[in-house]
């Protein structure tokens, strides 16, 4: 191939795309409608903060193969932090009670016959409902796969499959769950450390990426707000931004990297997922008390997920639809009441405090929506299609959408 690669959208999708078609030595052409890359994957200096922070908390796991890859390639592999085994740390509002989540290395899950390893009050057998996920039928949902009551969803599956699936978990595809338990604590702990961006989004994943881009020769082209696809009978032959049409030759070829809606609107027939779930962030100006894990599981609370930064503490709520209208003094309040707990600091004294609400975050990880995931590939011999929201076999998450990208460059740089 000697034609040139369009890549529209420059969120991670597109830059992972971007990445290894460059490093595969192929003509690169990225354009993005927004002043700035990352999508829903970016830091920013937040005015009201005086930080810089992200829009929102990502966590990742170190069976996450691609976002790794994806790291190593742009020389950010140290940006993610985490303990060096696999470690989780929670805290129940309704008990009081602190434990660790502690799985041993190994494929062989010997750690769930010690007590101290486990979720307090469950037992070795406990355990074993969910390997039901791992031979999910597809259609099925996780309430009809395996058992959703009880101490141990609770205190355990229900909070961590609502921050992978960010949907109420009962209703989410059984499939969606079955991959993320298959990649994750079902390959060992040694797939399952806990791994933060602590420098923040844009750091570990963004400006890396477009620095190596650079070095590369390929310059995105922001506020670049792709308004049609022309097509004939066998494939994309022009791109037309506001001001500019690209004429598309035999050789090149458009890689399609933009939200699901977008897609939908560009693409003639396109069938996407079209029901979303919002995530909810909630960033204190506060520094983390010494001792303070650097990331928190909140059972019981509205608060779910603490991360402890180094300038800040940011709380994470999944499936959050039910908050976007709420009052945002009351919910930084509230919030800050638990986070203030959970930490020891003092509960009165509210530091500055932001809120992002991201309410189209994730497509709604049902089995009807994961059956609305299109491929890579469309029925254009030139035009492919990434990101999050296609048919990756992993929910909404970071790995998914690197992993969409690495899948378009390898059909589009064919």
């Amino acid at each position: 191939m000697s034609g040139a690669v369009h890549i529209i959208g420059a969120g991670l999708a597109g830059l992972s795309c971007a990445v290894r078609l460059a490093d595969d030595g192929k003509s690169v052409r990225l354009y993005e409608a927004a002043r700035m890359a990352g999508g829903r994957c970016r830091s920013y200096v937040d005015a009201t903060l005086g930080l810089t922070i992200d829009n929102g908390n990502h966590l990742l796991l170190s069976g996450n193969t691609a976002a790794r890859d994806y790291g190593a390639r742009i020389g950010a592999s140290d940006a993610l932090v985490g303990p060096e085994q696999c470690e989780f740390d929670f805290l129940d509002f309704e008990t009081g009670r602190r434990w660790k989540l502690r799985p041993n290395d190994s494929k062989l899950p010997w750690w769930v016959f010690f007590s101290d390893r486990r979720v307090p009050g469950t037992g070795p057998l406990d355990y074993l409902d969910a390997g039901k996920l791992l031979f999910a039928k597809r259609g099925a949902t996780i309430g009809a796969t395996m058992r959703c009551e009880g101490l141990l969803w609770e205190k355990l599956w229900r909070p961590v499959m609502l921050s992978a699936l960010n949907i109420e978990p009962s209703e989410a595809a059984a499939t969606l769950a079955g991959a993320v338990l298959r990649e994750t604590l079902a390959a060992g702990g040694a797939a399952c450390r806990p791994l933060v961006a602590k420098g923040g989004l844009g750091h570990a994943f963004i400006e890396p990426a477009l620095r190596k881009l650079q070095s590369q020769g390929v310059e995105p082209r922001f506020g670049a707000r792709l308004r049609e696809i022309v097509f004939d009978d066998v494939g994309a032959r022009a791109l037309r931004f506001a001001d500019e049409e690209i004429a598309l030759g035999d050789a090149d070829r458009v890689v399609l990297a933009v939200p699901a809606w977008i897609a939908e609107e560009l693409i003639p027939g396109l069938v996407t997922p079209d029901d979303h779930r919002a995530i909810l962030n909630v960033h204190f100006k506060i520094a983390p008390p010494p001792g303070q894990p650097l990331l928190l599981g909140m059972v019981g609370s509205l608060s779910e997920w603490l991360f402890a930064f180094e300038d800040r503490l940011s709380v994470t709520i999944s499936g959050a639809d039910r908050l976007m209208d709420a009052p945002r003094e009351a919910l930084a309040e509230k919030i800050w009441a638990e986070v203030a707990t959970a930490t020891g600091l003092p509960p009165r004294e509210l530091p500055p405090w932001q809120i992002v609400k991201e309410k189209r975050a994730t497509f709604a990880a049902t089995p009807a929506q994961e059956a609305r995931r299109p491929g890579a590939q469309t029925q254009w011999r030139n035009l492919f299609l990434a990101g999050d929201w296609t048919a990756t076999g992993l929910p909404a998450t970071i790995e998914g959408s690197i992993r969409s990208g690495y899948k378009a460059a390898a059909l589009a740089g064919a």
